[in-house]
């Protein structure tokens, strides 16, 4: 059995990818990561899923790179989380500087020490507007240094990087997946706000698909 490391979030793209993964007969080890993010709710779900799964899990503090990132609204707490849809100039203000570098780098790493082929990512096709880290050229070149930057060549694959997040919710509902596990929301509060970009994407996928969101929404 192959085995891969997931970065899982705990949101429903990286929960797409980490089901797609097991149900592929992978032999899948989840990594999770606490980097200071106000939506830490997405790291219970993450957990949960995990233990459901019977999944090798680990969540790794790394809270201490938040103070370099005081751009950003996602943890920064003097800069608050903007509304709107993600092809809004104010949505920059999400962006993590480095982020996904930062966190494949560590999940490649991981990868050696347990002797994974490859560290599987959900970066998606609406994520390329606003998140240079999901593009296309990104992960040809985070594969391409990962297999020499170790004597083990480990892939970077981002299984739905030309896909949207309505289509990977389509084939997560075709996979029979319960997307309640999963939390979307930046802001951090008790129910989903309903109006931060990752709220509208989310929300637009379940009305493409005919669906209503299992999450309450306070809005």
């Amino acid at each position: 059995m192959v085995k891969i490391v997931v970065i899982y979030s705990g949101g429903m793209d990286s929960f797409t990818v980490l089901n797609k993964a097991v149900k592929e007969g992978y032999d899948v080890y989840a990594l999770s990561f606490d980097y200071g993010q106000k939506h830490n709710k997405e790291l219970m779900c993450a957990k949960e899923v995990c233990c459901d799964l019977n999944i090798p899990h680990k969540i790794l503090d790394i809270t201490s790179i938040s103070s370099l990132f005081t751009s950003s609204s996602l943890v920064s707490s003097d800069v608050d989380v903007p509304d709107g849809h993600y092809e809004e100039e104010n949505m920059k203000s999400t962006i993590v500087p480095n982020r996904n570098m930062i966190l494949i780098s560590l999940a490649i790493g991981y990868a050696v020490d347990i002797n994974a082929e490859s560290v599987w990512y959900g970066a998606h096709s609406g994520d390329h507007t606003i998140y240079p880290d999901c593009r296309p050229e990104f992960v040809k070149v985070m594969d391409e240094a990962s297999k020499v930057a170790n004597f083990e060549p480990v892939s970077v694959y981002a299984p739905y990087l030309n896909t949207d997040k309505i289509g990977i919710l389509k084939e997560g509902l075709a996979m029979g997946l319960d997307y309640s596990k999963t939390w979307t929301c930046y802001k951090g509060q008790a129910k989903a706000c309903g109006t931060c970009g990752s709220c509208v994407e989310r929300l637009e996928a379940f009305e493409a698909n005919d669906l209503q969101d299992p999450l309450l929404y306070s809005e």
